[in-house]
């Protein structure tokens, strides 16, 4: 914990990691808030999946040329543009009566304008910290972003559970307005200037630890979309306690983000060797596999508190893996491909798991999350002679020829 602490008392980084997590929030929320929405409208999971794959198709095409864009004019104009634009096509589809096609559109849309928070603040980490302490940073920053998913999905079910799916809704917007103007202000973003890559669209793929890490938080994101779809399936109640279960679903969720927190804390720091990430893999895989036998609320908490164990530190092993295997002026398009790597399995996961459900009930979902967990425990572990071993030294980026512009704030 000792790293933990050096990295919090850097300046500018507990103000970032603050500003930052705030900015992604929504993110916590939106999915649940559409899935819940979109049901009670048409009644039908499978429609709510679409809706989702929707807005993940277009925030998978839109994550490397936003995060591309930012080295181009600029971090916050970007940022600015696309917070605006997604904010308003969540209050068209909270507010607006529509067919499922139209709302599969506007997702689409809003997706497309995602803003490229996570890309912009894992670029200006490397220059926040020194080199000894950007995989605690890399860990923590993984770690506390766990928050989002403890507290929005207990958030969220309570807003549209207990008042009304609209409303939570527009608190999404609301935070993602809100958010995204702390972030788009704080002084780290006028201090760090991303270089223009010289190379072409789409060459950091060639990166095999990139192509790895965009495929395994792929599959990842997959299996985590199926459980979210599963639990609340589980406990969406008819009648009278349709609030009740589905605020319980919110509870499960939270409880499994804590496990990923837990985690997180306690072993994402460690020094990083090939095996690391399939390790992590497996963890999460044997956790959702056997939450997937017996749909008991006791059990489900058990065993996605050993499946969230894994999550953190998985993500953080690929963030760290990355950022030692590419240049600085690469990072945050390396970035925005992993991003639409894990859109595109958000997608896939809830569509899957919501057609999957509508056929053979909530615990099919589950049976869809154990198979993504285990083909990205399989790659990972079919990777490990390309995996760059991060035992005795740390995951800088590979410098850039011209140097990196800090201006003042």
């Amino acid at each position: 914990m000792s790293a933990y602490s050096s990295v919090l008392r850097s300046p500018g980084v507990a103000r970032i990691i603050a500003a930052q997590l705030t900015a992604r929030f929504p993110s916590g929320m939106l999915s649940l808030g559409i899935l819940l929405h979109v049901e009670q409208v048409h009644h039908s999971y499978g429609a709510a999946g679409l809706v989702l794959a929707g807005s993940s198709a277009g925030q998978a095409i839109a994550g490397p040329l936003t995060s591309r864009l930012m080295g181009r004019i600029g971090m916050r104009p970007v940022l600015a543009v696309t917070t605006a634009v997604c904010a308003a096509g969540i209050l068209i589809i909270a507010l607006a009566m529509m067919s499922v096609p139209l709302t599969i559109l506007v997702s689409f849309i809003t997706g497309l304008a995602n803003p490229p928070v996570q890309p912009a603040v894992r670029t200006i980490y490397p220059k926040l910290v020194t080199s000894q302490l950007l995989t605690p940073l890399f860990s923590l920053d993984a770690s506390a972003q766990e928050i989002i998913w403890i507290a929005g999905p207990v958030v969220i079910t309570f807003i549209a559970t207990q008042v009304s799916t609209v409303l939570g809704l527009v608190f999404c917007a609301a935070v993602m307005l809100g958010g995204g103007l702390w972030f788009i202000l704080s002084p780290e973003l006028g201090r760090v200037r991303v270089p223009r890559s010289r190379r072409r669209f789409g060459a950091v793929l060639g990166r095999p630890v990139v192509t790895i890490s965009t495929i395994v938080g792929m599959l990842l994101i997959a299996s985590c979309s199926a459980v979210e779809a599963g639990v609340v399936a589980n406990f969406q109640g008819t009648g009278t306690d349709a609030s009740t279960h589905s605020y319980e679903s919110g509870v499960v969720l939270a409880i499994w983000s804590l496990g990923s927190l837990i985690g997180g804390f306690s072993f994402g720091h460690l020094p990083l060797g090939p095996w690391a990430l399939a390790r992590r893999m497996t963890l999460m895989f044997v956790g959702v596999a056997l939450a997937g036998i017996w749909l008991n609320p006791i059990w489900m908490i058990v065993c996605l508190l050993v499946s969230g164990a894994g999550i953190a530190p998985a993500l953080a092993a690929m963030f760290a893996m990355t950022s030692s295997s590419v240049k600085f002026s690469d990072t945050a398009e390396a970035y925005g491909w992993i991003g639409t790597g894990q859109l595109i399995g958000a997608g896939m996961g809830s569509a899957i798991a919501g057609f999957i459900i509508d056929g053979h009930g909530a615990q099919g979902a589950f049976w869809v999350s154990a198979l993504f967990a285990l083909l990205g425990a399989l790659v990972a572990a079919a990777s490990v002679r390309t995996l760059p071993d991060l035992r005795g030294r740390d995951s800088s980026p590979i410098p850039d020829t011209e140097p990196i512009q800090i201006q003042p704030s």
